[in-house]
């Protein structure tokens, strides 16, 4: 199969990931890890540190006090068996499926009206509404989604999760339960909780590292 040429944008980015490429960082990652290369939507993006040392967290997550309920502190642990990671675990995954792993998926939570405002680079939008059923998710997009994107296959009626992808899934921060909404929702499902990671710091704490946001 021929690949598509590459838009215009797309060359420009190329050419200015490859530049950048030859500058250290002042702002790693990490004290071995200056960026990581990702696709999303089709466009390269280099996720890195923001190299402004003035530079601050956006607003719209410096809020500390939202109403709980529903903006709750959620627990370290969201699940038996699922795994809480952090920045460098999400890295590693994003760089996987960048690499061309296609048992990973990172999955951004949240409502659209959120993602619009920026969202981690190379992940996919997957909304909590589209998979809670009390929430008026329509179960055959339920059974798509497990089919179409999680590579879940349908045995005579029943799930077969063995070659299930391994779901990376985040959304607003340590308050925000969209993201442990998911997580819940596709463990009633039977979903084995190994291939469920979470990430509990989310947006808030990306974008407080400085990392890399999309719109």
């Amino acid at each position: 199969m021929i690949a598509a040429p590459m838009t215009r944008t797309a060359q420009v980015l190329l050419i200015l990931l490859v530049s950048m490429r030859a500058a250290a960082l002042d702002v790693k990652i990490s004290n071995d890890l200056e960026y990581v290369d990702v696709v999303h939507n089709g466009e390269p993006v280099r996720i890195m540190r923001n190299q402004d040392p003035r530079h601050t967290i956006n607003e719209r997550y410096a809020f500390t006090s939202r109403n709980c309920p529903p903006f709750c502190i959620q627990p370290a642990v969201i699940a038996p068996g699922v795994e809480t990671i952090g920045e460098l675990e999400v890295l590693q995954y994003l760089k996987q499926a960048a690499e061309g792993d296609a048992s990973v998926l990172i999955i951004d939570s949240r409502t659209p009206d959120w993602v619009e405002n920026g969202t981690i680079p190379g992940s996919i939008n997957i909304p909590w509404t589209t998979l809670d059923a009390g929430a008026g998710a329509d179960p055959f997009q339920v059974a798509d989604l497990l089919q179409q994107r999680f590579n879940v296959k349908n045995r005579e009626g029943l799930w077969d999760f063995s070659d299930a992808r391994t779901l990376v899934l985040f959304c607003n921060g340590n308050w925000c339960g969209q993201s442990p909404t998911n997580i819940h929702t596709l463990l009633a499902l039977g979903y084995p909780p190994a291939r469920l990671k979470w990430y509990r710091g989310g947006m808030q704490n990306w974008e407080m590292l400085g990392l890399t946001v999309v719109k």
